[in-house]
């Protein structure tokens, strides 16, 4: 059997994507699979930052090796190039704590709106406009997330082919609350504490109304893109009966 993970933070980043796959919660990783004649692609978020990446993947492996992963979810745009609500297949990873860079091999895939010299800087926070601009002047990024270099990192150790495919959430200039703050040791959102504040910050409304559109349409795309990695010519789905995407 041929098992593909990918891998994401937060389950919102995922719910296009794995709409009508089977779900299952273990050791505070959600999981979610869909079986097709010869494989199995398995999703799994465990929260944000590299060390809930490498829970989930060691979750997925606990059923079997996998072939190759994915790691998946919002990042941030480190320049006005990349859209909000836009997906971008990424060329390679620059993990922040240690300087490492990770190439990604590029794999054609069938009318995707890939950018493949996209580089993505994994950070160990959530940047906000100062952190972002530092982040472009320092690595010559194009987005920033918390998760991905681990998953290359961990990929590479393993001998298996990596990709990554970012949606972007929020803009290079976006004026956003500090979110770290409400981010669990384990990278949990605490989101009935985040709402409380927000309720008391009416000024961030706008941008946070904005943001999650953009992370809507974000994830749209990224699972759109994911399905044109995995699949390009629509083969496996079609023979398998996969699930209506847009329903």
């Amino acid at each position: 059997m041929i098992r593909t993970a990918v891998i994401a933070a937060m389950p919102g980043e995922l719910k296009p994507l794995v709409r009508g796959w089977r779900h299952a919660r273990r050791n505070r990783v959600d999981l979610w699979r869909w079986s097709y004649s010869t494989g199995e692609w398995v999703a799994a978020c465990a929260g944000a930052g590299q060390n809930a990446a490498t829970r989930a993947l060691t979750e997925v492996e606990k059923d079997g090796p996998v072939a190759s992963v994915l790691s998946v979810g919002w990042a941030g745009a480190l320049s006005e190039a990349y859209r909000p609500g836009q997906a971008y297949r990424v060329a390679g990873v620059i993990d922040t704590l240690t300087g490492e860079r990770f190439r990604v091999p590029q794999i054609p895939s069938g009318g995707s709106k890939a950018q493949l010299e996209t580089w993505l800087a994994t950070g160990a926070k959530v940047a906000d406009a100062a952190e972002k601009q530092r982040l472009a002047a320092t690595y010559k990024a194009g987005l920033v997330d918390m998760e991905a270099a681990a998953i290359a990192r961990l990929a590479g150790m393993r001998g298996i082919s990596f990709q990554c495919i970012k949606g972007v959430s929020d803009g290079v200039d976006d004026r956003l609350p500090d979110f770290n703050p409400f981010l669990t040791r384990e990278g949990q959102f605490q989101a009935v504490r985040f709402t409380l504040f927000a309720f008391f910050h009416p000024r961030y409304w706008p941008a946070l109304k904005q943001m999650g559109e953009n992370s809507k349409k974000a994830s749209q795309s990224i699972a759109e893109s994911v399905l044109d990695l995995l699949d390009p010519q629509e083969t496996i789905r079609k023979q398998n009966g996969y699930p209506d995407l847009r329903r």
